[in-house]
């Protein structure tokens, strides 16, 4: 079998102004947002790296300084406050995260739309193929969501966007509705429709970060951006144009996965309660607070 170049870099799009999460948003990127004792970025990069990523590239705006911070070396002021204290375990810990990857980041100057990340990030990139994913929503499944890209990747040598499958109308509202011919376990794509709704998507599988893109991408997305008029630039657009240039793109439903949106609040706040309910410090106490606030309020 015909063996292809893994990623070993990634493009995080983390420059969105989080205005769901106002006024909390306004000091604090949403990327920051905690869920139990880790920001939700964290979460997406250790996803990264658990896949053999060794290089991220994650995009910013003028707001987002304590990401940049959160992925850098503790400061001697830290680190002598957690020495001090016999927290020489919390500061190892403060350590591996910086230790990770090597992170890069870059500026997004204009609010292009959902193509800005890869269009500030191209010149990094060179010819190879890459992750792309954001930094408000994450997938945990067995095997990981990026496993199983990968594997559909060493499949096919072609770009793979990863999906799960949705049922209820306003998840057909807020993700990119694929659509194509089956081949195998993968469905070779043409079509494919940013919130759609229900009546117009063509299938019910949803796109989800953690594409599996190729380089080939990037001079749509410059064609894109140099039409810029003011109006959100779409990567499903860059997309289409591919498909009807004949190239390839799959899809691929990511089996057991539970996916995690941290971009509303509603959802965000599932996202805190589930991981609450496994924590290793807290879990026991927590349920049992849930269990005795809903008799409470029964």
């Amino acid at each position: 079998m015909k063996t292809h170049t893994k990623p070993t870099k990634a493009v995080i799009a983390a420059a969105g102004f989080g205005t769901r999460f106002l006024p909390q948003t306004k000091a604090m990127p949403k990327e920051m947002l905690p869920i139990v004792d880790k920001p939700i970025i964290q979460y997406v990069v250790e996803g990264l790296v658990e896949a053999g990523i060794k290089d991220i590239i994650i995009v910013t705006g003028y707001s987002k300084r304590s990401i940049e911070d959160h992925f850098d070396t503790p400061n001697a002021e830290l680190a002598a406050v957690l020495q001090a204290g016999g927290k020489q375990a919390a500061l190892d810990g403060l350590r591996e995260i910086a230790d990770m990857a090597n992170f890069v980041f870059v500026r997004q100057k204009q609010p292009l739309g959902n193509i800005a990340a890869l269009y500030y990030a191209r010149h990094l990139l060179n010819d190879e193929p890459f992750i792309y994913t954001w930094a408000d929503e994450f997938v945990q499944a067995q095997p990981t969501l990026l496993s199983q890209t990968l594997d559909a990747y060493d499949k096919t040598g072609a770009t793979i966007i990863p999906c799960i499958r949705v049922t209820k109308d306003e998840e057909f509202e807020r993700y990119g509705i694929v659509g194509g011919k089956q081949q195998g376990d993968l469905l070779k794509l043409n079509d494919i429709v940013e919130k759609p709704g229900r009546a117009n998507a063509p299938s019910d599988l949803a796109s989800v970060g953690g594409y599996l893109l190729k380089s080939d991408i990037l001079p749509y997305i410059e064609r894109l951006a140099k039409e810029y008029d003011g109006h959100e630039l779409k990567i499903q657009t860059a997309m289409q144009a591919m498909i009807a240039d004949g190239r390839d793109l799959y899809a691929y439903e990511i089996k057991n996965a539970a996916y995690h949106d941290a971009g509303n609040k509603l959802e965000y706040l599932k996202t805190v309660v589930t991981f609450g309910l496994k924590h290793k410090d807290i879990a026991k106490e927590f349920r049992a607070f849930l269990h005795e606030r809903l008799e409470q309020d029964a």
